[in-house]
Parts: C-alpha cells; structure tokens; sequence
C-alpha cells in the first residue's frame, strides 16, 4: 500500500527543489530513460532515515558542484509504484533499494549506489561519493 501522499510531500519538495524531475507514472519513467544524449541520475526516494539524514542532503550538496549529471529524475519507491517497477525492470542487474541512485550516460546505466553504501554516512561522505562518480561518467 503506498505512502499517504501528504506524509511524502515534504520529502517530494525536497527533490524538485533540487531541481529533480518526478517521475510518477512508468509514462514519465519511459520519457526520462528515453532520452539517450549526456549524464543523468535517477534517485529512488524513501522515507527512511538514512534518505532524509545521508542520501537527500548528500545529493544536494553534491548537485552544487560541477561536473553533475544534465539531468535528476526520482520516483519515490514507496508511493510511486508502478513507475518504480517499470525503472527496475529495464536494469535487473541493480537490486531493487530505496533510497538508491543510478547513473546513467547516454542512455546506459553505468553506475549504482545501493542503500547499504548510503547507511551509516552522513550527507558531506555520501556527497564526496557522488562527485567522485560525476567525475566518471
């Protein structure tokens, strides 16, 4: 059953202030991943408290430096269900976790993070993390 939607909109703002595309249906899961030219990030939101302690502030302060992906997409995990089930389903080689974030260049995945490399971190390592991966793609 999925997230009363009033619980999630604080962390839904969080996201889009950051300048992050929600992608609430597998349509708009579809029109991201579609989209094949430069760098992107695709950010699985959850409520728990390694995502609103580590993995949304990590990612914020690492989307203020350069290089960073051309574009953030997210789809919280635990309301968004279909359109998480439709972006899980094009990369089965990366276990399903929330929060979790997926690289992407030119249309291919080339990279993960899983919450167990998010858990126990706080925003300023989880950054670090980040940047070192913008830095790759």
């Amino acid at each position: 059953m999925p997230y009363d939607p009033m619980m999630v909109k604080p962390m839904r703002d969080e996201m889009v202030a950051m300048g992050a595309d929600e992608l609430m249906t597998p349509e708009e899961v579809d029109a991201f991943l579609n989209k094949t030219e430069g760098t992107a990030l695709l950010f699985f939101n959850s409520v728990c408290g390694c995502a609103a302690g580590s993995a949304r502030p990590g990612l914020a302060l690492s989307l203020q430096h350069t290089p960073a992906p051309d574009r953030v997409g997210t789809i919280f995990a635990g309301q968004d269900i279909e359109a998480a089930a439709r972006a899980r389903e094009k990369f089965p080689q990366y276990p399903s976790s929330s929060p979790s974030i997926l690289f992407l260049k030119n249309g291919e995945a080339v990279g993960y993070v899983h919450r167990t490399d998010i858990e126990g971190r706080d925003p300023r390592a989880v950054s670090e993390a980040l940047i070192v991966a913008y830095q790759q793609l």
